[in-house]
């Protein structure tokens, strides 16, 4: 699995975490500061599509993935 692939899977599953635990309509509600986080993680995505980095790449290049247009 690329890079590209894990990030785009990651960023998903913190975005509808952060939603989950952060809307007072949600069964999981703890506090909205939670959506602090997927504001966070939504910005990240916004500034990686116009830099090229993220940081999660970075980690996972430590790791020894491959990202899928290198």
């Amino acid at each position: 699995m690329s890079s590209e692939r894990i990030v785009r899977i990651v960023a998903g599953f913190f975005i509808l975490l952060s939603l989950s635990l952060g809307l007072e309509a949600s069964p999981l509600f703890i506090s909205n500061n939670f959506l602090f986080f997927t504001a966070f993680v939504g910005l990240n995505l916004l500034q990686s599509g116009f830099t090229r980095f993220c940081p999660l790449t970075s980690i996972l290049a430590r790791f020894g993935i491959k990202c899928g247009s290198c």
